[in-house]
């Protein structure tokens, strides 16, 4: 595999119906061999409702994947050879990893870590959409506060290792990394 010098890990992340996914899809809409790595179930009407019209939105000549929880491994043995490739999303994925086996606790890092790597022996640009949820309410359960606490860390892995971080609120991007936003543990330096 070459190095692509011009690839990129771009993540985008925000609150519910922020414009996220329409951001997402439309940063991939520039390129023509796009491969979109779906990671939610329709478990429910409302659920397979909302993938339908994700389906619907997107060009009939990309490719999906649709991959709930080993998406490192499924990209790894994908043959197809993509300008882009965009993942909706993270917090699907940190929710599928954590519901898997709930008698025991996901390792979110090695997970993480085995995706990045995914992504940096490749050659393929990567847009990773995830959503903020550590912006509200404490969850008043014990299931709701580990998750939260979970995708934050996954979310924060991500965007350290991102070239670009986008957060959306409300349908406004703000390009974080553009603005000089670094990681909290580097800001005195």
């Amino acid at each position: 595999m070459v190095y692509n010098a011009q690839k990129s890990l771009t993540l985008i992340i925000g609150g519910a119906r922020s414009g996220k996914s329409s951001l997402a899809e439309k940063m991939a809409s520039r390129h023509d061999r796009v491969l979109f790595v779906a990671t939610a179930q329709a478990g429910d009407a409302e659920m397979a409702e909302r993938i339908a019209a994700h389906k619907a939105s997107r060009p009939d000549t990309w490719d999906t994947l649709e991959e709930s929880l080993d998406v490192a491994g499924a990209l790894a043995r994908q043959s197809g050879n993509y300008d882009l490739v965009l993942i909706d999303c993270l917090t699907v994925w940190t929710a599928n990893l954590m519901l898997e086996d709930e008698s025991t606790i996901p390792d979110y890092d090695a997970a993480s870590d085995a995706l990045l790597r995914a992504y940096d022996e490749g050659d393929t640009s990567w847009v990773v959409v995830t959503n903020e949820v550590g912006l509200g309410v404490v969850p008043p359960s014990e299931s709701g506060r580990a998750f939260r606490d979970a995708l934050g860390r996954v979310n924060t892995t991500f965007a350290r290792h991102a070239d670009r971080v986008i957060s959306m609120t409300a349908g406004l991007a703000l390009d974080l990394k553009a603005l000089g936003a670094v990681p909290w543990d580097q800001l005195d330096r």
